[in-house]
């Protein structure tokens, strides 16, 4: 198992990316501290993966206790920290730039951005505890190899963590943390089917893709098992592409 003995911290696990790479570092052998803002979906997660293998911390990323609160649960309850998933996120109101208010801005940078912030702050010197760690943020190609017209904060906010990651890897590489931005392309989530909400809108984006469909959650978490095991262990201040090709092939 890959992640045997390992601890993870994984936010926006209730549904999408995050629930399928709870279930997936769970296989593999780690012990998980879960969040997302619904108690009640996370709890469903965690009678499902067991108490001896995760714990559910509700609560919103944009809160810096919060942070702070999903490490100390680490700590005390499995021991330290060594990974941490930091996948929450939003998309925002779609609208032209010129007709978003500043609140619906802040919102998504908050959410973005600002919460990678606040887990990476909390996060960091629990890792180096432990003597490493992986950091992985979601990302996302929207912002890195396309714009989107009324995106303009969830851009600007996907692509700012580029920069976060980037710095991390720089500061405490040496201290062997390691971490990366995996950057799906368009994937079958419930916050996919909002950004397409028709079929007719779900079948355009997937021929944006050279692999002319969407993602599923699971091959999104796969990439993410890449980054958070030793398989990766030379790979750090990266943006790991895992798009179906939409980055290169667009129309």
């Amino acid at each position: 198992m890959q992640l045997s003995g390992k601890i993870a911290i994984i936010t926006g696990a209730s549904s999408g990316i995050g629930r399928a790479a709870a279930r997936l570092f769970a296989e593999e052998g780690a012990c998980l501290v879960l969040n997302a803002r619904s108690q009640p979906k996370l709890q469903v997660l965690v009678d499902e993966l067991g108490p001896q293998r995760a714990i559910a911390v509700p609560g919103d990323v944009c809160e810096p206790q919060l942070a702070e609160a999903l490490v100390q649960t680490a700590v005390r309850h499995f021991g330290g920290l060594d990974i941490a998933f930091n996948n929450a996120g939003t998309l925002g109101e779609s609208r032209p730039l010129p007709e978003l208010p500043l609140e619906a801005w802040h919102q998504v940078l908050n959410t973005n951005l600002t919460s990678a912030f606040l887990g990476a702050r909390a996060q960091i010197p629990a890792m180096l505890a432990r003597g490493g760690g992986s950091l992985i943020f979601t990302s996302s190609f929207v912002g890195h190899t396309a714009g989107f017209p009324g995106m303009a904060a969830y851009a600007a906010s996907k692509a700012g963590l580029l920069g976060l990651v980037q710095v991390i890897a720089a500061e405490h590489g040496a201290q062997g943390i390691r971490a990366n931005a995996l950057l799906p392309g368009g994937t079958d989530t419930p916050m996919g089917r909002v950004a397409a909400s028709t079929p007719e809108a779900r079948a355009h984006v997937a021929a944006l893709h050279a692999l002319k469909r969407l993602a599923q959650p699971q091959e999104i978490a796969r990439a993410a098992l890449f980054l958070a095991s030793d398989a990766a262990s030379f790979v750090t201040g990266s943006a790991l592409l895992a798009d179906g090709g939409v980055s290169i092939l667009r129309g």
